[in-house]
């Protein structure tokens, strides 16, 4: 599908399952689409385009602009990082050219660190904090396996108003078939997805890969991650997150709502040997706790699991 001419220019920073997906529905609606990739999947792109699989079937963006060089592409009006925690501190130097004094960059990272790590470089003005509902994997290069229909972004601007760049974005999302939500507090929001991730992927990872059919219907690993929950709740409050008072029994409520195969990206990549979010998922979660003045037993013993694991991957490898 041609672009639109004279509508706003998106760089997808990070090609990989979210980024892959979010920018081929707007690609498909007909927005200008720039992805900043690198690798087989850059090769693959520019030959093939890009193809998303899901429950309903198959649909793909044949003409996919794809570049590893941020020069050019140029300016845009906004930028989706969609690049993991630990390729974060790369993205954003080389977001370069492509930010310019009007530029939005829309964070999407698990956890509950990257919004400040991209201020503290581009300026809170810039930043527009968010989090992505998807279930989605990379099924090779310039391929996506989309599980489920689900697709929902929820963001706003840094002092949650909702800014002119902030309703366009929106706007964008939904002619693109993308649901998107419109938070009163996005850090509570943030916080609410951290408190339910981070205690499934630890624990699905540590147990060597249970599923989160699995971990929810064993009483033991249920309590588990209940109290895991309960950790990161209440470090949240200690850092002044205002979590409702039910934030833990609507996680559980969402993890028993999941499809009983689901795994998290932590898991696979701990359990792949790749590198992972361990830090910004486990570590995270001891470290906000500690900053909050509370101890976070359930965590301190699976990120001491899980870095010995990755540091033996390390040297294997």
């Amino acid at each position: 599908m041609t672009a639109r001419a004279g509508g706003p220019r998106i760089a997808v920073v990070g090609a990989g399952a979210v980024g892959g997906y979010l920018g081929g529905r707007l690609a498909g609606a007909g927005h200008e689409v720039e992805f900043l990739a690198r690798g087989e999947n850059l090769a693959a792109l520019q030959k093939n385009g890009l193809r998303v699989m899901d429950d309903s079937g198959c649909w793909s963006v044949p003409d996919v602009s794809a570049s590893d060089d941020p020069d050019d592409i140029g300016r845009v009006d906004f930028v989706l990082l969609c690049v993991k925690t630990g390729q974060l501190s790369d993205a954003v130097e080389s977001l370069g050219l492509m930010v310019g004094p009007d530029t939005a960059v829309l964070t999407l990272q698990n956890g509950v660190d990257a919004p400040g790590q991209v201020a503290a470089r581009i300026g809170r003005r810039r930043v527009l904090p968010g989090t992505i509902r998807i279930a989605a994997t990379m099924a090779g290069p310039g391929e996506i396996r989309h599980a489920g229909t689900t697709c929902e972004v929820s963001f706003t601007a840094w002092d949650g108003q909702a800014s002119r760049q902030v309703t366009r974005l929106r706007e964008l999302f939904r002619e693109s078939q993308v649901t998107v939500t419109e938070p009163d507090d996005i850090w509570a929001t943030l916080w609410a997805k951290f408190l339910m991730v981070v205690p499934v992927g630890s624990l699905g990872a540590a147990t060597g890969g249970a599923t989160i059919g699995e971990l929810r219907s064993r009483s033991g690993t249920r309590q588990l991650l209940i109290a895991g929950m309960r950790e990161i709740y209440e470090a949240g409050l200690g850092l002044g997150i205002f979590l409702p008072d039910d934030a833990v029994d609507t996680a559980m409520g969402l993890v028993d709502r999941q499809s009983a195969g689901v795994t998290t990206s932590l898991q696979r990549d701990i359990l792949t040997g790749r590198r992972s979010e361990l830090d910004a998922w486990t570590g995270a979660a001891v470290r906000l706790a500690h900053d909050a003045g509370l101890s976070a037993p359930v965590h301190e013993l699976l990120y001491e699991l899980l870095a010995i694991r990755e540091s033996r991957a390390a040297e294997a490898a």
